[in-house]
């Protein structure tokens, strides 16, 4: 048995070497069309929801709800989807603002463990409890928030242009996916997975959080980041996938709060209203869907689905970016 699970372990390896190195060849072999960006930044939120129409909203809504609680990341397919399709980059307001209607899906899905959380919290305030075990979970959900708030509030006044014209490349969204494909396995493979819910603490939402702060890039996925953290912190999967969701409540509900002004601000453009409601209650339903289907999963499964998926996924758009079939813009 313990050469059969070793040669499984190899061969996982080796697979996921040959992937990275066809993808560090389509870089060598083409660098210019794989590196090089055409800035598209011209375009503000009004004109790109303008173009988005209700049925491509709906379409974008599916693709942000079952990608965004998974570990492959929503902003990736997002990008990746509507360009392979000739739509566009529907933009990051867009991107953001269908976000509602994931946390609405989140915060239906746990209720129970978020009020459970809180009205622990608040008992132990009342009671000086503070080694309470809702307490420091409530204090580490706070404390994991800061690292992306702040970052992504630095990207925003501060580096918006190079984010949006650089960064949003679909090659930074390959290369991205890769790297936590490789992290995500090395995860898989060395994490102990034998640290449950009620043994989480402050420090676990402070890693955590800082591991999210990694999901700003595109491509990263915040719940792969996230999940990954977790199986290196010694976590149950099902354990680090539910505080990946409650800790990720407040960063994707400001960020699509931010998003959702600048976009009332800028306009709707034409049935920009009914496109952006379809895609929301969209991401709401498929979002739910997601994650009843991945906490579920996660109980029996290993994450090694998903470390190939991201992984081919990556070489394919570098592939496609080498040859020619797609713009890394």
């Amino acid at each position: 048995m313990f050469r059969f699970v070793r040669f499984k372990t190899s061969k996982h390896w080796l697979l996921m070497l040959l992937g990275t190195v066809s993808a560090f060849v389509c870089v060598v072999v083409s660098p210019t069309k794989v590196l090089s960006t055409q800035a598209n930044v011209s375009m503000d939120v009004g004109t790109v929801t303008a173009q988005m129409n209700v049925w491509q909203a709906i379409f974008l809504g599916f693709v942000q709800g079952a990608t965004e609680f998974l570990p492959i990341s929503s902003t990736a397919h997002l990008k990746a989807v509507p360009v392979a399709l000739h739509w566009g980059d529907p933009g990051v307001a867009f991107t953001a603002v269908i976000q509602l209607g994931s946390i609405a899906a989140v915060l239906w899905y746990f209720w129970g463990d978020l009020t459970q959380v809180i009205k622990g919290a608040v008992g132990a305030v009342s009671r000086s409890d503070y080694q309470d075990s809702n307490f420091r979970i409530a204090l580490g959900i706070v404390f994991g928030t800061i690292p992306i708030v702040f970052f992504g509030l630095l990207i925003k006044n501060l580096f918006a242009e190079f984010y949006d014209s650089t960064l949003r490349s679909m090659a930074v969204i390959a290369i991205a996916s890769i790297v936590m494909s490789l992290l995500m396995g090395l995860a898989e493979q060395l994490g102990k997975r034998r640290r449950n819910f009620d043994k989480l603490g402050m420090e676990d939402g402070v890693l955590m959080g800082l591991a999210q702060a990694m999901a700003l890039i595109p491509g990263v996925s915040r719940s792969g980041s996230t999940l990954t953290a977790g199986l290196f912190m010694s976590l149950e999967r099902e354990t680090a996938a539910r505080f990946s969701f409650l800790l990720g409540i407040p960063a994707i509900t400001l960020a699509g709060l931010v998003e959702l002004k600048d976009l009332l601000s800028a306009g709707f453009g034409d049935a920009g209203i009914l496109s952006l409601i379809a895609g929301v209650i969209s991401s709401a339903i498929f979002s739910y869907l997601a994650i009843a289907w991945l906490i579920r999963f996660l109980k029996t499964r290993s994450t090694w689905v998903f470390v190939w998926y991201r992984l081919v996924f990556g070489v394919l758009i570098l592939g496609a970016i080498a040859g020619g079939l797609l713009k890394n813009s």
